[in-house]
């Protein structure tokens, strides 16, 4: 079984968005199109509002993903906890598309005896240590971010450490929003370390607007970009290949 490579979007923000395309909507689009939305909602002393909850439940729902709400302190261990948790209910999906081809089409994981239950939970496991991953982190840098960045950038760091420790290939992006000159605006790009945002976090200016569902909508597009970038070289090499022979 090859799940393919996974794609997630993982958001780290602490408010409500208030310009641009509706981010519940655009996670939902990110969903058909293959790439997984999982949200981190990162609160000081004072509490996200109501609203803002609940548009963080809302984009990871239609994003197919997890939400969690933490204390910038926690912020490390819970961004490791969200991306996996993500990663193994994507893989767990894709087991059960195989076991219903096997086992017909209204059967899933739970309706298997707890022994072998556990059996697919190691397929699983396995899947999620050597499966390809690639991450596009947005990180809101509005100014009520401004203190919390710094924890951002040692929870970025902690999750590179932590992924790298896998099998598989692991593919970091980071965006910000707003950026400097536009809405959304790549730091980062693809990349299987993240030590580099090292010298780049503390120039990070913040401030002003939270065009979420931009940077949604942007993460989107750079996916893309990859896609076709990656079949064009396939398609070269297949023609070099030719030619050689």
């Amino acid at each position: 079984m090859n799940p393919g490579t996974l794609k997630q979007i993982l958001l780290i923000t602490d408010g409500c968005s208030n310009q641009g395309e509706d981010p519940v909507a655009m996670a939902a689009l990110a969903k058909e199109q293959g790439v997984t939305v999982n949200v981190i909602g990162v609160m000081e002393q004072d509490t996200i509002d109501e609203q803002g909850m609940k548009e963080i439940e809302g984009i990871a729902m239609s994003g197919g993903g997890v939400s969690q709400v933490v204390y910038a302190q926690s912020l490390s261990q819970t961004v490791q906890m969200v991306t996996r948790k993500a990663m193994t209910q994507t893989l767990q999906g894709v087991v059960n598309k195989e076991l219903q081809q096997i086992l017909g089409s209204t059967k899933t994981m739970e309706d298997l005896p707890p022994e072998q239950r556990g059996e697919v939970m190691e397929v699983v496991d396995e899947l999620g240590e050597n499966v390809k991953l690639e991450v596009l982190v947005l990180v809101d840098t509005s100014a009520s971010m401004k203190h919390k960045l710094p924890t951002v950038k040692e929870a970025l760091l902690d999750l590179s450490l932590s992924l790298n420790a896998r099998a598989g290939n692991n593919q970091f992006g980071v965006f910000v929003f707003p950026g400097k000159k536009k809405d959304v605006e790549k730091l980062l790009d693809w990349t299987p370390q993240l030590e580099s945002l090292t010298s780049i976090f503390p120039k990070l200016s913040t401030g002003g607007i939270t065009p979420t569902g931009p940077a949604i909508r942007e993460a989107l597009s750079y996916f893309r970009k990859k896609r076709s970038l990656r079949s064009l070289l396939s398609r070269d090499d297949e023609q070099f290949f030719e030619e050689s022979m």
